[in-house]
C-alpha cells in the first residue's frame, strides 16, 4: 500500500505552528508532501504524524 495517500500532520515545537498536508510515502519510508520548513525557519526539529486516507 505504498501508493496510497496519507494525511500528514507536521507540528513545529519551536513556534507551535501546525500544518495538515496530504502526501505519499516514498520508497525510503519518508513522506513526500512538498513541505520544506516552518514559517519560523525551523527545518529540522519537526514532529510528523501520518495516517492513511
Amino acid at each position: 500500500m505504498s501508493e496510497g495517500r496519507y494525511r500528514v500532520v507536521i507540528r513545529c515545537p519551536v513556534c507551535g505552528e501546525k500544518y495538515i498536508l496530504r502526501g505519499r510515502r516514498t520508497e525510503s519510508g519518508e513522506y513526500e508532501t512538498g513541505f520544506k520548513r516552518c514559517v519560523c525557519g525551523n527545518a529540522e526539529h519537526l514532529h510528523i504524524d501520518a495516517t492513511p486516507e
